[in-house]
């Protein structure tokens, strides 16, 4: 089985962030940046599947700038085989993602194709769903349970009502929730190996404009003072006269 893993670069989940002074962007002066944690998971259940099945071939792909090979390596030290960087500096929308993921998985011919869920920066949810459909293929999202049966996969998916079930033929698109898994720590000699597995630099098939853009960029609102009530009482009266209750 041939896995292509999609991959973001982000930044770190337990960074601060701010909006540059004319709302045009995100000040990442200093800011650390990381692998997205959906994705993360997305890579570690691809290397339990080679470790259950040895032939499983893992490769990683990533859309952006030559600072995403160092998320590459991260996931090239979890265990993947070799890594693609589609190199470019413009900036993608889900539909434009999904084009260039699209094309590589076109010359890759894989079974599966295993990603997170959605970015932690934008928080979309939409380009494996936008891949699987310009792809063709079935697909199953947020995924917190994965079985390989052939030449087909049970799921177990996080819905609003509970967990479904769903079977589908391969190749598919399947995006990881949390629940899939807790990725493993990257040990020393993982780190090691990753620097001297291959890394291929592509150049973007598609360069679709952008469909959507965002006009500004804004703090939220602070968040008003607490207060502290003596009674039951006068906490009912306090959410009456904010018309709570």
């Amino acid at each position: 089985m041939k896995i292509l893993v999609p991959i973001k670069r982000v930044v770190d989940a337990y960074a601060k962030v701010r909006p540059l002074p004319d709302g045009s962007g995100i000040d990442t002066a200093g800011v650390k940046f990381d692998l997205n944690p959906f994705d993360e998971i997305a890579v570690e259940e691809a290397v339990r599947m080679k470790e259950r099945d040895p032939g499983t071939e893992i490769v990683v792909v990533s859309v952006g700038s030559a600072e995403c090979e160092e998320q590459l390596r991260k996931a090239l030290a979890i265990g993947a085989d070799s890594a693609i960087l589609v190199e470019t500096s413009q900036e993608f929308d889900s539909l434009g993602i999904a084009n260039e993921l699209g094309a590589v998985a076109a010359s890759l011919s894989p079974d599966l194709i295993l990603m997170g869920k959605q970015a932690t920066d934008d928080d979309c949810n939409q380009a494996g769903q936008m891949l699987a459909a310009k792809l063709g293929w079935p697909q199953a999202t947020f995924a917190s349970k994965i079985e390989v049966l052939g030449e087909r996969l049970r799921v177990t998916r996080e819905t609003d009502d509970g967990e479904e079930t769903v079977e589908l033929p391969l190749p598919a698109v399947v995006t990881a929730d949390l629940r899939l898994n807790e990725p493993r720590y990257v040990a020393l000699p993982g780190i090691i190996k990753a620097r001297s597995k291959p890394l291929e630099r592509r150049a973007t098939a598609v360069g679709l404009a952008p469909k959507t853009r965002v006009s500004r960029y804004s703090s939220p609102p602070a968040r008003p003072p607490g207060r502290k009530v003596g009674s039951v009482a006068e906490l009912v009266a306090a959410l009456r006269e904010r018309g709570v209750l």
